[in-house]
């Protein structure tokens, strides 16, 4: 195990908390320390599941007095959630659920010494929303014991669910679906994946069948890469996000800016739609130009998320979290535009931007958790203030 003092003069009483489904680590909060478990792995592996088990036992063992609460991700289905809410029962302390985004930026509040009011912009491929949807493109204003939701990126439909994380074929799909061009996607598509399975997801499409919607910015990627023809099926998380960021870094070393102007709209209702830049990538794809697309998207995700955020007409702290800053062209070119704003910008240094980091952030929720009639197991509710 390993142990970092958090900066500020905030002594902190003991809060374990149980982390994310994927890539998961346990913490242990306590006075100025946070108290890190081993990075177990994803909770799909049996496991990674007994070494949780394992190392929440080694990290009360740490505890200098029973911890106040023990938190965990807000989906109630995840080993981490229900070893968390058991272990509560145990020691007779609550259970508290946060919300995955909420989660990410209240890392990077709990690293950098932030009380709050801050903006936090969540990107990430999934997480659980506070309203039963799938979430993973976030604005939040978030304070110390607060939360709201300010916008989000225009959900796009995941024909056959969890798959489409795996197949951007299917995001392709998705995308012309929601440009109003169903009819090219048999054309377009059967070629690369067979007939059968390109008609099959334009009737899921058509008919709704199976195809949650998601904010995921992950989906995004996943969307343009398909797009472009960069990335069909993938063997591994991120992969085609990561091969659309080295097409992109590649391109701009070499070659003059695309023109962004026009493709992006800010809704009235805080949704951030990228549908025109779509729209752009199909006639890249068209005219061969891939690597000038995978710049594109890039360059107009940047520009259009600094656009999202100066437009709350906000001179607070704005803070980038979750697994999509990794992607160090996204996060380079959005800083740079917010910091040309004046705008203060966060990051994570020394804890994972993703979901490794994931239990600093419940844990340092749960500590401001200050309800006593709060039953446990609830998330923390949604803050109508918004400053």
């Amino acid at each position: 195990m390993r142990s970092e003092k958090l900066p500020g003069a905030q002594v902190w009483p003991p809060v374990l908390a149980c982390g994310a489904w994927l890539k998961n680590t346990a913490c242990l909060l306590q006075g100025d320390q946070v108290l890190w478990s081993p990075l177990h792995g994803d909770l799909g592996d049996p496991q990674s599941c007994l070494d949780l088990a394992a190392s929440l036992d080694a990290l009360l063992a740490c505890a200098e007095v029973t911890p106040q609460a023990i938190a965990h991700d807000l989906h109630p289905d995840f080993y981490s959630s229900q070893l968390a809410v058991t272990l509560a029962e145990k020691l007779n302390v609550p259970a508290v659920a946060v919300q995955h985004h909420h989660a990410h930026i209240a890392a990077l509040m709990a690293e950098h010494g932030l009380d709050g009011p801050v903006l936090g912009l969540a990107l990430d491929g999934v997480g659980l929303g506070s309203d039963g949807a799938a979430w993973g493109g976030e604005l939040l204003w978030v304070a110390s014991d607060a939360w709201r939701r300010l916008g989000y990126l225009l959900p796009l439909p995941l024909p056959g669910g969890d798959v489409a994380a795996r197949e951007p074929w299917r995001l392709a799909a998705a995308a012309l679906h929601l440009l109003g061009r169903d009819d090219e996607i048999l054309r377009r598509l059967g070629p690369l994946v067979g007939e059968q399975s390109a008609n099959t997801v334009a009737q899921m499409l058509a008919r709704n069948l199976n195809c949650p919607p998601s904010s995921g910015a992950g989906r995004w990627f996943d969307a343009a890469a398909g797009i472009l023809g960069i990335s069909v099926r993938q063997q591994f998380e991120a992969e085609a996000a990561i091969a659309l960021e080295r097409l992109a870094a590649e391109y701009l070393a070499t070659h003059a800016e695309p023109a962004i102007d026009g493709l992006w709209h800010l809704r009235a209702d805080g949704v951030l739609d990228l549908l025109p830049l779509l729209t752009r990538l199909f006639e890249l794809a068209d005219s061969a130009r891939s690597a000038e697309g995978a710049a594109l998207f890039h360059l107009t995700l940047a520009a259009a998320l600094a656009d999202w955020i100066e437009h709350q007409s906000t001179t607070l702290p704005v803070l980038l979290g979750g697994g999509c800053f990794a992607n160090r062209l996204l996060s380079a070119r959005l800083t740079q535009r917010l910091s040309a704003r004046g705008l203060p910008v966060f990051s994570a240094q020394a804890v994972s931007c993703g979901d490794a980091g994931l239990a600093l952030g419940q844990a340092w929720v749960a500590a401001h958790w200050r309800d006593p009639q709060r039953q446990p197991a609830l998330p923390l509710k949604e803050s109508q203030a918004c400053a």
